[in-house]
């Protein structure tokens, strides 16, 4: 196992209010000084997209590009033309790279980022909802395929799937030769899970990982008050790992146990505006954390 990040932990991400405008040069930078060996793409446009001057760029702090995160809107089948040639555009550029696994995820949506950590059967998407999200997902993954990409499915707070109930429907529902699953330990707690049990259960079907600690204090304001998904991240929801409520190692004691090869990325979701913030000094933290875990369990390459 290996150990990346991405630009979401220096506050890079789709959240409107929240995501800062820092150079990606500093923030490349600040990924190679932490130790990390790769990184996700961030918001297409963030990174260079001119795939020479990319590799150029990450070549020059040793860091290789992981994959990419392409938010789509499965809730709404008039967006879904844009967002496959928004997918398949991100492709390009990862197949450019020799990357093969883009990442996806349903949209952020304001009625889900409302209620997000307290979500009902009440609040999901309709039967004929499901199908139809479900028949586009497996188009945009049989194109991604054609380039050469697989793609796995990041089920997030704030979408139409997020609860333990509505990731275990959509895995249900797809292929498993065509769409695997981008677990976030974060997210799936947020959503009322048990992250180390979603290893236990959904083994091979794990084709990447997001490891994010969540802070059992805000988590339980969320239970409580309604937060909303945004206000949650700017509360400090999600911290360096090991600070929070998530047993680590045990988790990767289970990811060896099925035995998972792929990327661990270290994500922590921030609000860089937030006082205290420090993106390096938490990034630091988190890859010191995790790569004593994975030297004590003989799992680093």
């Amino acid at each position: 196992m290996r150990i990346a990040t991405a630009p979401v932990s220096w506050g890079i991400f789709e959240i409107e209010g929240i995501s800062a405008q820092r150079p990606y040069a500093e923030v490349l930078d600040e990924m190679s000084q932490a130790g990390y060996e790769g990184t996700e793409l961030g918001p297409y446009g963030y990174l260079p997209t001119d795939p020479t001057l990319l590799r150029m760029e990450l070549a020059q702090r040793h860091l290789e590009l992981v994959t990419a995160f392409v938010p789509v809107s499965l809730s709404e089948p008039e967006h879904f033309e844009r967002g496959l040639s928004e997918v398949l555009r991100v492709a390009d550029l990862l197949g450019a790279l020799g990357v093969t696994l883009v990442v996806l995820a349903d949209a952020l949506h304001p009625q889900r980022m409302a209620i997000a950590g307290r979500v009902t059967p009440e609040d999901g998407l309709t039967e004929s909802q499901w199908e139809t999200a479900v028949a586009f997902l497996h188009r945009v993954a049989m194109a991604c395929r054609t380039r050469g990409l697989r793609v796995a499915f990041h089920h997030h707070a704030g979408t139409f799937v997020e609860t333990p109930q509505e990731i275990e429907r959509l895995l249900a529902m797809t292929d498993p030769d065509l769409i695997g699953l981008c677990l976030d330990t974060g997210h799936f707690v947020y959503g009322g899970g048990d992250p180390i049990q979603a290893v236990r259960t959904y083994g091979s079907r794990l084709w990447h990982v997001h490891t994010k600690d969540v802070n059992p204090k805000v988590l339980e304001r969320v239970k409580r008050e309604p937060l909303t998904f945004a206000e949650a991240v700017r509360e400090g929801l999600f911290c360096p790992l090991g600070d929070g409520l998530i047993d680590f190692p045990l988790l990767i004691q289970q990811l060896r146990a099925q035995d998972y090869r792929g990327w661990i990325v270290v994500e922590q979701d921030v609000d860089p505006n937030r006082p205290g913030v420090d993106p390096l000094r938490d990034a630091l933290r988190s890859r010191t954390y995790l790569g004593q875990i994975l030297e004590r369990l003989d799992l680093t390459d």
